[in-house]
């Protein structure tokens, strides 16, 4: 779901080119850029050859470009971790943000994975053990904001490239197995786990269910309203 060896092939392999494309080029940043516009390049045709789709490859590519074009517009070489500092930022929110209204996106994410839809949200306690388990994942957004914020502002190109390579896939490892031991911990004894979410009747209801309907009917099918019998008038 995160991309496997591939997706680390993606985020690492672009910036490490271009650092060493700057150095090896006097600190030349058209140097820098093609050689990540190259290697990025390299890494979309290789991935298109295995059969992934060409949507995510060139997405992938697009990010390079980006980066490429914002350190030439600007002439800082740094410049060219902006959008990976900004893109940070923005998940840190978002994660938190998904916790407070209710929807840990920790939570979304397995659900469309084991194909549960909204149904795990109808479960408190499967509700209350992604919300604690979401924290970890915003917690590594904060992590790398921390480090990325002041490299950059320093000019740090090579340390904000080590940086990049050890807080990406080492770090979600670590926030993939820490998750998980806070949600196997937050689940009361005797729970079915996360493929097996208990649902409570007016918990949580599904997206898309309307007040007033009962899961499973057709819309409007959920109340009828009584008819006062024939000949009868009904009292006013």
């Amino acid at each position: 779901m995160l991309g496997g060896r591939r997706g680390a092939v993606d985020a690492t392999a672009p910036p490490v080119a271009f650092a060493l494309g700057w150095l090896a080029t006097g600190r030349s940043l058209v140097g820098g850029v093609a050689a990540a516009v190259l290697v990025g390049t390299a890494v979309a045709a290789w991935r298109l050859r295995r059969g992934d789709r060409p949507r995510s490859v060139l997405i992938g590519l697009l990010a390079v470009c980006v980066a490429a074009l914002i350190a030439l517009r600007t002439g800082r070489a740094t410049d060219f971790f902006l959008v990976q500092v900004l893109s940070n930022v923005a998940s840190a929110l978002a994660w938190v943000v998904s916790i407070v209204i209710r929807w840990p996106l920790l939570g979304v994410l397995v659900g469309v994975a084991l194909r549960q839809r909204g149904r795990w949200r109808r479960d408190p306690a499967l509700l209350r053990a992604y919300g604690r388990g979401s924290w970890v994942w915003a917690a590594t957004y904060a992590v790398r904001v921390a480090v990325f914020v002041p490299l950059y502002l320093g000019g740090q190109v090579v340390a904000l490239v080590v940086a990049r390579v050890a807080l990406t896939w080492p770090l979600v490892a670590s926030a993939l197995a820490v998750s998980w031991l806070v949600i196997r911990r937050s689940l009361p004894a005797g729970h079915p786990g996360l493929r097996h979410p208990v649902t409570v009747p007016g918990a949580a209801p599904d997206p898309g269910t309307e007040p007033g309907t009962n899961p499973g009917t057709e819309p409007g099918v959920g109340t009828k309203r009584e008819r006062p019998p024939r000949g009868e008038r009904p009292l006013r």
